[in-house]
């Protein structure tokens, strides 16, 4: 079975991060959380509420670290997974993180991409040429990456599986792990 690092952050969204950590254990995977800290990280609940323009947070649950991003070697791992909420806008700028996903896909493995996910392999340049989903209003952000910004729950591009936010975390998950599946076989 695959080893997947999951690299998170404080004010990561609850269901963006443990959905995919409990669907690859379940699936008989390892998942491994990676965070600037060795501290459990705070998760946030972000929801959609009639009254309110924009998505709202509340505090979520802790979810514990298993690594900090630079002890991680990421040949150690078949794959990556990037959770949304408000954590990949400030871990993209963290040097390990950069030479963490840039491994992920110079290889060509599985990278998995949730809402905001996106954000990161988007500020290292590593989306240009691309086609990804995230979270709708960040169409602009993901087309100055040079990506094309596609609408859907479970974008696959190559080896690279994203999606626009946690109501699509079924159909992304399905796709993803259809792509581990296929990268963990044997050529």
């Amino acid at each position: 079975m695959a080893r997947v690092l999951v690299l998170t952050g404080d004010a990561a969204e609850e269901l963006d991060s443990m959905y995919p950590v409990f669907r690859l254990r379940e699936g008989g995977h390892e998942a491994v959380v990676a965070a600037r800290t060795a501290r459990p990280v705070k998760l946030v609940v972000h929801d959609f509420e009639p009254d309110c323009d924009a998505y709202t947070e509340k505090p979520g649950h802790l979810l514990p670290v298993d690594v900090v991003f630079g002890d991680v070697n990421p040949g150690d791992y078949d794959a990556l997974v990037i959770p949304g909420g408000r954590a990949p806008e400030y871990i993209r700028t963290d040097p390990d993180v950069a030479r963490i996903v840039t491994y992920f896909f110079e290889q060509g493995l599985p990278v998995g991409t949730i809402c905001h996910g996106a954000q990161v392999p988007a500020a290292l340049g590593l989306l240009r040429g691309r086609t990804t989903a995230a979270f709708p209003p960040l169409k602009a952000d993901m087309e100055q990456a040079g990506a094309t910004f596609a609408d859907a729950p479970d974008v696959v591009d190559g080896a690279m599986v994203s999606c626009r936010g946690w109501p699509d975390l079924p159909e992304w998950s399905r796709a993803f792990m259809q792509v581990l599946e296929r990268a963990s076989v044997p050529a």
